[in-house]
C-alpha cells in the first residue's frame, strides 16, 4: 500500500531554483548529453508504433541518430545509424519498412535486421577482413507497459534494476492494450527542465489554468514517489465520475479494473529524464521530451483510450484531448516566459514553496546525475 504525502508535507526545505546557466548555457546542454541522454533509459514511443516486421523509425537522441525496428521475428532491435565502413548514415528517411536488410547508400555494405554484416562488395580486396567484427553498433532496447525504451550507453544499467519501483505499479491501467486516439507535437521555446519543473507542481495552476482548477483542487492529493528518478502522485477530481475534460465528464470507458478511489484521481509521474505520464480513469496521456537546444524542446503528447472508446458513440475522446491541448499550451506559454526571464542579468535563483517540492526533488536528482554537489 502506497503512502501519499501532500507536497507541502514533503517540503522544499529552503531549496532554490537552478542557476541560469542550467537553462541557457550551450556548454551545460552539451555536458548533459553523456550522463543523461546517452546513459538513461528513454521512452521513444509505443510498441504499436511499429506494427509489423521490417518497420523502422529513425530517432534523433541528443547528438546521436538511432534506428529502431522490428526484425523478421517481430522482435525490437535498435542500432546507431551509421555504417561500419566509413560512418555513413544508413537510413535517411524518418520511417519506413525494410524487407530483410539495411544497405548503406555509399558503398552498399549490407546488414541483416539482426545487425550482422551480410554483404560487402569486393570483399576479397580487404586485408584480414572479418564480417563478424563489423556488425552494427547496438542500442539497448526494452519494452515495458506497452512502451519502447532505449539506452545508448555502452554498458546500460539493467532496465529491471532502474525501474524496480515501477514494475507492476501501472498494471491496472491496462497500458499495453490502450489505443492512441490523439497526438500533438509542440515546439516549445524553453529548456526541457523548465517543462518538467512546471509539470511537477500545481502552485501555478490557479493563475495559469482556470479551467483545470475548476475540476481538480490545486492543493489536493499526495505524492508517493518523492526522491530519485521517478517522482509524483495524484490529485483529486472534484466531480464524482468526472474527469479532466472540457465538459468535466468522463470522455471514455474505464481504461482498466481501477479501484474506486482511482476513479476520483488523476496521477502524474515524471520518469526521468524524458517521460511525463498522466493517468486518468478514462484515458492516459503521456509526453516525451526531446531537447533540441538549451532553449528549445520538442514535446510529443499522446492520448490513449480503452478500445471500446473508439467504437462506442457515447464517448467523445476529443473532450479530453482538447482540454489538455489547451492546458499544454498554457504550460508552454509560462515555460517560455520563464526561459526569457532567466536570461536576464538580474535573474537569481528564487525560493521554492512547499507546494513545489516535487520540482525541487527533480532538481536534486538532476544535479546528482550531473555530479554537481
Amino acid at each position: 500500500m502506497s503512502n501519499f504525502l501532500n507536497s507541502v508535507d514533503v517540503g522544499a526545505h529552503g531549496q532554490r531554483t537552478l542557476a541560469s546557466q542550467y537553462y541557457l548555457s550551450a556548454d551545460v546542454f552539451s555536458a548533459e548529453q553523456s550522463p543523461i541522454w546517452e546513459n538513461k533509459w528513454l521512452c521513444v514511443g509505443r510498441i504499436l508504433d511499429w506494427s509489423k516486421p521490417g518497420e523502422f523509425r529513425v530517432l534523433t537522441v541528443g547528438r546521436e541518430s538511432v534506428i529502431v525496428l522490428r526484425d523478421q521475428q517481430g522482435n525490437f532491435q535498435s542500432y546507431f545509424n551509421l555504417c561500419r565502413h566509413r560512418g555513413t548514415r544508413l537510413c535517411e528517411a524518418d520511417s519506413g519498412t525494410l524487407r530483410k536488410t539495411i544497405q548503406c547508400p555509399y558503398h552498399a555494405w549490407t546488414y541483416g535486421l539482426d545487425g550482422k554484416l551480410v554483404g560487402v562488395p569486393d570483399e576479397e580486396t580487404f586485408t584480414d577482413f572479418r564480417r563478424e567484427e563489423h556488425s552494427l553498433h547496438p542500442v539497448a532496447c526494452r519494452t515495458w507497459e506497452g512502451f519502447v525504451w532505449l539506452n545508448l550507453s555502452r554498458e546500460p544499467e539493467p532496465f529491471e534494476t532502474v525501474f524496480q519501483k515501477l514494475l507492476g505499479k501501472f498494471t491496472v491501467w491496462n497500458l499495453p492494450q490502450l489505443v492512441g486516439l490523439g497526438r500533438c507535437e509542440y515546439n516549445v521555446l524553453a529548456n526541457w527542465k523548465l517543462i518538467v519543473q512546471n509539470y511537477s507542481e500545481c502552485y501555478h495552476c490557479s493563475p495559469v489554468h482556470p479551467a483545470l482548477v475548476k475540476l481538480t483542487p490545486s492543493t489536493s492529493g499526495g505524492n508517493d514517489l518523492v526522491e530519485g528518478p521517478f517522482l509524483g502522485g495524484y490529485m483529486d477530481v472534484s466531480c464524482k465520475g468526472g474527469s479532466l475534460t472540457l465538459s468535466g465528464d468522463a470522455c471514455g470507458a474505464a481504461v482498466g479494473p481501477l479501484a474506486a478511489d482511482d476513479h476520483q484521481r488523476v496521477y502524474y509521474y515524471v520518469l526521468f529524464p524524458n517521460m511525463l505520464l498522466s493517468l486518468h480513469h478514462d484515458y492516459v496521456m503521456f509526453h516525451t521530451l526531446w531537447p533540441l537546444a538549451p532553449g528549445r524542446t520538442r514535446v510529443i503528447c499522446e492520448w490513449l483510450f480503452h478500445p471500446d472508446t473508439a467504437t462506442d458513440p457515447q464517448w467523445n475522446p476529443q473532450d479530453g484531448i482538447k482540454f489538455w491541448d489547451q492546458t499544454n499550451r498554457e504550460d508552454w506559454r509560462v515555460s517560455e516566459l520563464t526561459q526569457l526571464g532567466v536570461s536576464s542579468s538580474r535573474y537569481q535563483p528564487g525560493p521554492y514553496s512547499g507546494r513545489e517540492s516535487m520540482s525541487a526533488a527533480f532538481d536534486r536528482h538532476y544535479l546528482s546525475v550531473m555530479n554537481v554537489s
